[in-house]
């Protein structure tokens, strides 16, 4: 009581304000999303006029509209106004940016940044201490962002000067708290097996590139998760491996395709389905930063503005450096991107499991926007709508073995989905115009979403 006495009238209406705040807060932790139509990634399409009750993070139950749900002053009511509901997209190969201080501001814009694009899932793959503090603040609620899967840092015939080396980072990384491990490429096959076995003695999940002394099919044989941007393939498919040296090869071996001998794909498909292993495409990345459409047409996008203009511009004169040097000409890059479409519609119609990848923030690849761009390749490529959506969902969750608890608005699953103004089946399009997100039970509205667009886009205006 004595405690009481001493407070004023300014500190009584604070205090008041923050319960009603801390109130508010518990009230928003259960929602009925009404008026809208869900995505069932088991009938592959939409069941018409559905109500969502999501609790604490999690879905309750789907109910038709019609039928009677529950009424409470503490469930706040959300209008979908028909819109349609699908479960939220991943980035599976981010370059998730690193702070070496306690400042996570700029790492938090790019987590906006894939929110606002409906992306709830994102693995890392280069990695650093500070994503793992990251993982920490989102899973707290003390950062808003997605769903955070960690590789570790990088393993690479610079990083790994030893098979004994490899396999104690490998150890060390797990220990760590990492979900995956990244390698790139420069590891021989004694340092290459030291990790693979290492790794699987640890459980943890390992992909990335190809080093060309290894090999895909012996990457695959030593149990390669998932191969980052379908690299190696082109590399098996030359018969003549002296011409592999990259300052011959071009970038990713672009400059050999017309070599590659499409008939020992079959076999390479095959391997690939035997050996359980997933494709990372990121076919945006090799449009965008190996493409013939110059730099300066590319910095011009109007997503640019959320980035930084120091990184635009380092972007602008990565692109610029192979431009200069010739690599980048129309008749030498358009064969080898319409082999990587042709390769992925291969390995999809083979029954190759794809995880929906961009490579963001990478050249004019800005997080969240890429996906799109991913999107629209990738169905340029052949691949179905459904299945494009499949594999920033469900095919994550079963990527990481966690079928069911994400990836799928399903009763019981993570109250993880977006809402968006028309039906992606039939235009994907649609996936823009995004009217909310729905991230482990918490809602943001467009307007939220908007306003933080906003934010960011004046926060990084070129002065």
């Amino acid at each position: 009581m004595k405690y009481f006495k001493t407070l004023n009238i300014k500190h009584i209406i604070l205090l008041s304000l923050w319960i009603a705040l801390a109130i508010t807060d518990g009230i928003a932790q259960e929602y009925i999303v009404s008026n809208i139509h869900v995505l069932d990634m088991e009938k592959k399409e939409f069941i018409q006029n559905q109500n969502i009750h999501v609790r604490n993070g999690k879905i309750i139950e789907l109910i038709p509209s019609g039928e009677t749900y529950p009424k409470d002053q503490n469930i706040q009511i959300i209008d979908g106004k028909g819109a349609y509901a699908y479960p939220g997209l991943a980035e599976m190969h981010s370059h998730i940016p690193i702070t070496e201080t306690e400042d996570f501001s700029y790492v938090q814009d790019v987590m906006w940044l894939y929110l606002a694009n409906g992306i709830l899932n994102v693995r890392g793959m280069i990695g650093h201490a500070s994503h793992l503090e990251l993982k920490k603040k989102i899973a707290s609620g003390e950062i808003i962002g997605p769903r955070i899967f960690a590789a570790g840092p990088s393993l690479n015939g610079n990083t790994v000067e030893s098979p004994e080396m490899g396999e104690k980072m490998v150890r060390d990384q797990q220990k760590a708290g990492f979900d995956h491990l990244k390698l790139h490429p420069g590891l021989d096959m004694p340092r290459y097996v030291a990790i693979a076995s290492a790794a699987k003695d640890v459980n943890i999940k390992f992909g990335g590139h190809v080093s060309l002394d290894v090999g895909l099919q012996n990457s695959l044989n030593y149990g390669y998760r998932s191969v980052e941007h379908m690299d190696g393939y082109i590399e098996a498919l030359i018969e003549d491996k002296s011409k592999l040296d990259p300052q011959i090869a071009g970038p990713f071996s672009m400059l050999l395709v017309k070599e590659a001998d499409l008939s020992k794909l079959p076999e390479l498909l095959q391997l690939t389905l035997d050996r359980k292993a997933w494709i990372a495409p990121t076919l945006t990345l090799f449009e965008r930063f190996f493409g013939y459409i110059p730099a300066d047409e590319f910095r011009l996008e109007p997503e640019m503005k959320y980035m930084p203009g120091v990184q635009v511009q380092q972007w602008v004169n990565q692109k610029k450096l192979l431009e200069n040097q010739g690599v980048l000409k129309e008749e030498n890059v358009k064969p080898y991107l319409e082999f990587r479409k042709h390769l992925l519609k291969t390995l999809y119609e083979g029954g190759v499991p794809i995880i929906l990848s961009s490579d963001s923030p990478q050249v004019f690849n800005v997080p969240g926007f890429s996906i799109h761009n991913e999107i629209k390749s990738m169905h340029e490529a052949g691949i179905p709508p459904f299945e494009i959506l499949k594999s920033g969902s469900s095919n994550v969750a079963k990527y990481f073995e966690m079928d069911g608890e994400f990836g799928i608005i399903k009763k019981g699953a993570a109250a993880d989905f977006v809402l968006i103004s028309g039906n992606p089946l039939t235009d994907l399009n649609q996936l823009k115009n995004i009217q909310g997100v729905m991230v482990r039970g918490k809602w943001i509205g467009k307007e939220k979403l908007d306003e933080e667009l906003k934010r960011i886009e004046i926060k990084n205006l070129r002065k």
